[in-house]
């Protein structure tokens, strides 16, 4: 048995296909209709919609099979991803890669597998439609057109899975995509025994930008703020904007003294952006931060609010210390409002 390579894009590919907010959800229709299709159009016993994942790949549909994951180095479709055509193997027991493979030896008896890769807007190949056989078989032109049809249809859902966890504006997850992604991180956190917290942060004086400056300008900071986010937290961690001003992350596999570092960090960046920028005011924000217990862990939504109680007190503290400051400030002749360091309490 040969396991699959890694792709030269690798980082991006598992990046991306995080950022589908996708893995370990529930069964959808719209993917079980496309594997219900392709069984009965090829007359194969088993249709699966395949994630390749880090270490596994994850079935998001599956036709015929009652497993949900296997080890990626026994995966068909990680073979499957490492090329831009179908990947087809006629009978399995003849192909060095694959005669020995548990997944031909035993269950599911694996003879004949044909797989098209499913790419998402940046061109990564994040996984497979593939249909699978117990019994040889040849798979000619039209059958592979065919194949391609479906999984561009595969890719289409996958596209419209991004669009409805991604906010439009700042390109990062929304509310859902985000408390769907925080889900699949905490588990895992859980099952690791890893320390997380979840972070709340509110922009502060946003509504006086859109009044003064108008929405636009509004939207401007909203962008910019995420881009900041972006490249302050780690690609483990999950950011997002859930609505209007307000952002939440989730610092996965943190202890309490890194917590101080990373809001360190972020107050730096503000900092930075603010003294640099020449369009009459200083990007403000506010944050609440909370550790997750996993032992009584709740619900996202929960730790949400908990995190959000936390803010806003540190938001009153901040809005007294900002209008002392404002006042001074125009006293002194500077249009400018200090940006304060944000506390985690």
């Amino acid at each position: 048995m040969k396991p699959p390579a890694f792709p030269q894009d690798e980082t991006t590919r598992v990046a991306s296909l995080h950022d589908l907010n996708i893995l370990d959800t529930a069964a959808e229709e719209r993917f079980d209709r496309l594997t219900r299709l392709a069984r009965k159009m090829f007359s194969v016993p088993i249709a699966v919609v395949s994630l390749v994942d880090t270490n596994r790949q994850w079935f998001k549909s599956c036709m015929g099979l009652d497993a949900t994951e296997t080890g990626r180095d026994i995966s068909f479709c990680g073979h499957a991803i490492l090329q831009d055509e179908i990947l087809v193997i006629p009978d399995a027991l003849e192909d060095a890669r694959f005669n020995d493979n548990p997944l031909v030896t035993g269950e599911p008896n694996i003879r004949f597998y044909a797989g098209c890769p499913l790419r998402v807007a940046n061109g990564a190949k994040i996984g497979t439609l593939c249909i699978i056989d117990r019994e040889p078989r040849e798979f000619g032109d039209d059958d592979k057109a065919l194949l391609r049809d479906l999984a561009q249809m595969a890719e289409l859902e996958l596209t419209a899975a991004q669009q409805a966890t991604t906010d439009e504006l700042t390109a990062i997850s929304n509310r859902r995509g985000f408390q769907t992604l925080s889900k699949y991180a905490l588990d895992i956190c859980r099952r690791q025994n890893q320390n997380t917290w979840l972070m709340m942060i509110d922009l502060d004086r946003f509504k006086a930008i859109n009044d003064t400056f108008g929405h636009a300008e509004g939207d401007f900071v909203l962008v910019t703020f995420a881009q900041i986010m972006g490249s302050v937290f780690r690609k483990s961690d999950v950011i997002g904007r859930l609505g209007g001003d307000e952002f939440a992350v989730l610092l996965t596999n943190t202890e309490s003294g890194q917590v101080d570092v990373v809001l360190d960090r972020l107050a730096q960046a503000v900092a930075e952006h603010n003294a640099t920028s020449t369009r009459g005011y200083d990007i403000l924000y506010s944050v609440g931060t909370t550790p997750v217990q996993h032992g009584r862990l709740g619900s996202v939504t929960e730790l949400l609010t908990e995190a959000d109680s936390r803010m806003y007190v540190e938001k009153k503290r901040r809005h007294a210390v900002q209008d002392v400051d404002l006042t001074s400030r125009q006293i002194a002749g500077h249009e400018k409002v200090r940006a304060v360091r944000a506390l985690p309490r």
